[in-house]
């Protein structure tokens, strides 16, 4: 990854760290926070057994859970430190963190990715300023602040998402990549291979189920060309009460594209049960909605896949990069014990320095913003750094704002099932009416 990209786009997504919209107070306790020089020598993890804490890590990416558990045990294995990872399925984080925090032992180490996040557990955060894990940062552009200036949560990796392609597919199809620069373009290409999917034994999408373990590929991650959009240039620092939805039909054309031009009928899409990443990798579809941390799991079967941009029809979209940001962002429980705090300090200092358990967390997540990491090796976060070095513009996640997120994203399902199901324009004015009515009521309902 160049440090070109690293300037050039993770400018364009500065809005991530200016989720400060709520207040809270910011206490933390000395031996975590960095106040004692002693109590954060921890590179190498050795200090965290001196204190007889564990570590017990929330975590959010479910693709991760085979190397997160080995990384687990290596920390073990090196230091005696307990560290135990338990992983939330898919969409389902929220409510997981909600329960395990109202155990007698929660999580020492979990997730706060967004604005709604920074105002539900701000208080159960430690402030991480001035903290031996905040040091090792290349970048404070993914972290995220309350209103007082208390560091809530850092990222500890971003990825980029948008149009994963299999340029062999579209080549065995008659066409060619440098086609497709614009929504004109990438119609042109998707509708033929949907077309002639029999004769050419591939389809143009993988499936678009709407089912909790892929409707965010949409809700969220394809909801944000409409929000980056409207933005209208000026990146928005704080969560708008309303929204307008003047970018609604740009998201149509490509959700209609997607859906309309897959291996599964949008009538069949509710239910969910389809694999997308399957198809893609055994080449039954020659384009997948999804981001960089998907590259592990598709590289061996298709070394030459790329990723594209979110090509929906808005006027000068050729010169559109990829959808930069992250939602993940680490916080360390303030209300855990002072040896427990110490230990999982020591952990994530351990997780970001060390050349081994840096390589595979690298390898897994795709890039890591700490100094000492591994380099990466991922070619969709390669295309976001191609498409930045060309000029291109980077899309913020916009999307991080979506004001009570499970309700709002929920809404947004239930309205495009319909929609699935009956695309007439009275059930289209439904996901419309989801779309931007309902950021309004959700809005009013997360700031009553």
């Amino acid at each position: 990854m160049s440090k070109k990209f690293l300037a050039l786009a993770l400018s364009c997504v500065m809005a991530l760290s200016l989720l400060a919209g709520c207040g809270g107070d910011s206490s933390a306790t000395t031996a975590a926070a960095g106040g004692d020089p002693d109590a954060t020598q921890a590179a190498g993890g050795d200090s965290g057994s001196q204190g007889g804490g564990s570590v017990y890590w929330l975590n959010f990416k479910p693709e991760s859970d085979e190397v997160l558990q080995n990384i687990a045990q290596m920390y073990t294995e090196k230091t005696g430190v307990e560290v135990k990872v338990v992983t939330a399925a898919s969409g389902t984080y929220s409510q997981q963190l909600n329960a395990e925090m109202d155990k007698s032992n929660p999580p020492t180490l979990f997730v706060i990715g967004n604005q709604a996040g920074v105002k539900d557990w701000k208080d159960y955060a430690l402030d991480l300023n001035g903290t031996a894990i905040a040091n090792e940062l290349n970048t404070d552009a993914y972290n995220l602040y309350d209103e007082s200036g208390k560091l809530v949560s850092i990222g500890y990796c971003y990825e980029s998402y948008g149009i994963i392609v299999n340029p062999d597919l579209v080549e065995k199809a008659g066409h060619k990549m440098d086609e497709i620069t614009n929504f004109d373009g990438l119609k042109a290409v998707v509708e033929d291979i949907h077309a002639r999917a029999g004769e050419l034994g591939f389809d143009a999408f993988s499936a678009c189920d709407m089912d909790p373990s892929s409707s965010w590929r949409f809700t969220g991650h394809m909801a944000n060309l409409e929000y980056y959009y409207e933005q209208e240039g000026s990146v928005w620092t704080e969560c708008p009460p309303t929204i307008t939805g003047a970018y609604m039909e740009n998201f149509k054309n490509l959700y209609d594209l997607c859906i309309n031009n897959s291996t599964v009928a949008p009538t069949e899409l509710a239910t969910g049960g389809h694999d997308a990443q399957n198809e893609f990798i055994t080449g039954k579809a020659a384009f997948y909605v999804n981001g960089s941390w998907e590259y592990s799991a598709v590289a061996e079967a298709v070394p030459n896949a790329t990723m594209i941009p979110y090509y929906c029809g808005v006027a000068g979209e050729e010169k559109a990069g990829l959808n930069c940001g992250t939602e993940n962002c680490w916080a360390i429980n303030s209300k855990a014990s002072a040896e427990d705090q110490q230990a999982t300090m020591d952990f994530m200092v351990w997780c970001v320095t060390d050349p081994e358990a840096s390589r595979l967390l690298v390898d897994s997540f795709g890039v890591m913003p700490y100094k000492q990491a591994a380099e990466s090796t991922n070619s969709f976060l390669a295309a976001a750094d191609e498409y930045t070095a060309n000029g291109c513009y980077v899309m913020n996640w916009a999307t991080n704002f979506q004001p009570n997120v499970d309700d709002y994203r929920a809404s947004l399902v239930a309205a495009l099932n319909q929609y699935n199901a009956d695309q007439s324009d009275a059930n289209w004015e439904q996901v419309r009416t989801a779309f931007v009515d309902g950021w309004a009521v959700q809005y009013q309902n997360a700031n009553n």
